[in-house]
């Protein structure tokens, strides 16, 4: 097996000894002879459009046609047209019949890249084409036979997709028979510096220039490097290095400046950085908004503050000005609006004028011994009636208790007070 192993990189230009790449090329290679089907999962970048062509050329199939199909490129109008065919005069623009893919391939592999892109719809004719091998071409009416083996690949998390509605479960069994995940870049460290020198002579032939080699810091730096892309990143810095840099030794700044957001860190350490700066954010916020609230309730208290309970009767202690006209004095730089709005305040509020030689004003209701003096309740008392005397308009009434807009509808959404 090992030297078949070896082989087929060869002949398919597989680099790399990682025992995770070897265990899945070993794999294409012992479901080559049947003919069930097999899904190749990875990310992308990762080369899983070699696999198929493996399982084709090691089939007994290998005489006949291979035909690669990538399901994300083709318009969701015309998918099932290309792959089962369509007669003519079946849509607009059809001007003769056509063979679709399943139909051409008969006896031999259809790769479908980017299986996961399908619609619906068509996979519920895919579905049919696996079960029993029967197609009908779009516009047609009778039924039509194929014998092809499907090879898929996709880099969506298909159990995902599942859940969110937008692949069949059936239909993913079917495809996925036996399996083949295809490591990411990252987890094959030993085989990064490997696959940048194979790259680096290939564009060197090509460009007919000297090859570019890493210094030992740069090595390590590669090796370090996420790649998200993957093999085909890895490939394009390779190019960019060969054709842009003058000197053939690359050192570990010049390299970093071609690894867009470079991250030493290890892949786990970068998750959990992202997801505790998100919480950082998150909890900035909550405090913002406690720290507001704790604003509101302090300005609150120094209003209650100034309210005397010697005999349960709640007084003020400034003999000249009600509580509203407090609050609209602070806002206000106007002596004639500001005595017009007092008049008004005295007249609508539920105060009342006491005879009294020390206070003028109080409430004409008066608090029970037994009643404790909330501040809840006096904070939806001053609320309604400030939005009251306003009609119901919430920024003058802000203004007028001396608190923001924002704050104000805070508090009415908190108190279920309805306008």
């Amino acid at each position: 097996m090992e030297s078949s192993l070896i082989n087929i990189k060869q002949r398919f230009g597989i680099i790399g000894n990682d025992p995770i790449l070897n265990r899945s090329i070993e794999k294409a290679i012992r479901v080559s002879p049947t003919d069930i089907s097999v899904l190749v999962t990875g990310e992308s970048g990762v080369g899983k459009e070699s696999y198929p062509k493996i399982i084709h050329q090691l089939s007994h199939r290998k005489h006949n046609k291979y035909i690669a199909v990538n399901c994300g490129a083709i318009p969701e109008g015309t998918i099932d047209s290309e792959l089962f065919g369509h007669e003519k005069g079946a849509f607009t623009g059809a001007a003769n019949a056509r063979k679709g893919y399943f139909e051409v391939a008969d006896g031999g592999t259809i790769f479908l890249d980017e299986v996961g892109e399908l619609p619906l719809t068509t996979q519920v004719r895919l579905l049919r084409v696996l079960e029993n091998g029967e197609f009908i071409k779009v516009g047609a009416s009778s039924v039509q036979k194929t014998n092809v083996r499907i090879v898929s690949a996709t880099n969506l998390d298909m159990e995902k997709a599942i859940l969110k509605g937008k692949f069949r479960e059936d239909l993913y069994y079917r495809l996925s028979t036996v399996e083949i995940k295809i490591p990411p870049l990252r987890e094959r460290k030993e085989d990064i510096h490997l696959l940048f020198r194979k790259f680096a002579s290939d564009f060197a032939k090509k460009y007919n220039m000297p090859t570019i080699r890493l210094v030992e810091g740069a090595q390590k730096l590669l090796n370090s490097y996420r790649w998200n892309g993957n093999i085909r990143q890895l490939r394009n810095v390779a190019e960019q290095l060969s054709v842009l840099e003058e000197k053939r030794d690359v050192s570990s700044p010049k390299l970093k400046s071609y690894l867009p957001n470079f991250n030493s860190t290890l892949p786990a350490l970068v998750n959990k950085s992202n997801s505790s700066s998100d919480f950082s954010n998150e909890r900035e916020i909550l405090y913002k908004i406690l720290f507001d609230m704790k604003k509101d309730l302090n300005d609150l208290k120094e209003i209650t503050s100034h309210l005397k309970n010697d005999d349960r009767a709640v007084d003020f202690k400034d003999e000249d000005t009600s509580v509203f006209e407090k609050l609209h004095n602070e806002n206000s730089d106007n002596s004639k609006e500001k005595a017009e709005l007092i008049e008004i305040n005295k007249k609508e509020s539920t105060f009342n004028i006491s005879n009294g030689s020390q206070d003028k004003y109080h409430f004409v209701e008066e608090i029970n011994e037994e009643e404790p003096l909330s501040i809840h309740d006096k904070e939806l008392e001053l609320i309604i009636k400030a939005l009251e005397r306003n009609q119901g308009k919430r920024k003058a009434a802000a203004i007028e208790l001396g608190i923001s807009e924002r704050t104000l509808y805070r508090k009415i959404k908190q108190h279920d007070i309805e306008l």
